[in-house]
């Protein structure tokens, strides 16, 4: 079973929608599907444009973000008024997203944790690195460094994209299928291992058994080129103007082409979920037939 393209056409971001549509939207998304917003407005001014610039981007940073705790942007180069500009565009997006998220998935009201926000300003095609970091391979997120313990990676995402040029990804098959198909490639969990990275600090806390197997889960499909070739997938085009959201962690998604977008990254324990069985926690478990965390 392939992951789901949910098309939902609202005109306001925080505008409460039936009760039906909220059970509706919650369900598709813990089922691993993506939930498509293709009419909430953001309009970018005169200014803000000025910031969609690729030399802007400091290429000691992955992305440039804004921190929880509302300190100065990071990892953005040009004068303060640019940085003072950026500032305000990610700060805005975050409190669209937030209030998006509010209003679609009130069952998780209070119970998130909030990330940085970031701002991407590289184009995706043509990007060198690792097989690893290659996020054109399809792939669920998995930290190296940041153990989740089976917390959920919830993810908003908005092309912003000036000339028109869409956010192209490729989703693939259902977290179970695809957990199913590799699985057996993962390696053994040492706990003694895993609390050396601890020790040493490799890691921010003990990865578990659930950390160790979504990391493996991670690598065997990147790694896989005739998966990625020829695997359950389907290309889905974002563009300009349309708001996406997913479990990042469960669906399987490639980045292929496109630049400029904004990105919002909250975190959800288990307990918030409507349908926690559905979560890879849970799937993971039954699979392994062993508690995981």
């Amino acid at each position: 079973m392939l992951c789901q393209i949910v098309t939902i056409p609202a005109t306001d971001w925080t505008a409460a929608p039936s009760s039906q549509d909220v059970e509706d939207a919650q369900l598709a998304l813990e089922q691993g599907n993506v939930l498509h917003f293709t009419a909430l407005p953001f309009a970018l001014s005169a200014a803000e444009g000025k910031v969609l610039d690729a030399t802007l981007a400091d290429p000691k940073h992955k992305n440039i973000s804004l921190p929880t705790e509302g300190e100065a942007l990071r990892g953005m180069l040009g004068d303060t008024a640019l940085q003072e500009t950026a500032r305000g565009l990610v700060a805005r997006f975050r409190e669209h997203a937030l209030g998006l998220v509010d209003a679609w998935l009130p069952h998780y009201r209070g119970k998130l944790r909030l990330a940085p926000t970031s701002l991407r300003l590289n184009r995706v095609e043509g990007r060198k690195t690792s097989w690893r970091k290659d996020d054109a391979r399809l792939h669920v997120d998995a930290f190296p460094s940041r153990p989740l313990a089976g917390e959920r990676i919830l993810r908003v995402f908005m092309n912003i994209n000036p000339d028109g040029a869409p956010r192209e990804w490729r989703v693939g098959e259902s977290f179970e299928d695809m957990a199913q198909r590799f699985m057996p490639r993962v390696p053994p969990y040492r706990p003694a291992a895993a609390s050396l990275l601890a020790g040493l600090g490799v890691t921010k806390g003990r990865r578990t058994a659930y950390d160790h197997l979504m990391l493996g889960l991670h690598d065997a499909m990147k790694a896989d080129m005739s998966y990625q070739a020829e695997g359950p997938q389907t290309a889905v085009s974002f563009p300009p103007g349309a708001v996406w959201v997913c479990f990042s962690d469960q669906t399987s998604h490639a980045a292929m082409a496109g630049q400029f977008m904004l990105e919002q990254t909250l975190f959800a324990p288990l307990s918030a979920l409507r349908h926690p069985q559905l979560s890879p926690l849970r799937v993971l478990e039954r699979l392994s037939q062993r508690a995981l965390v």
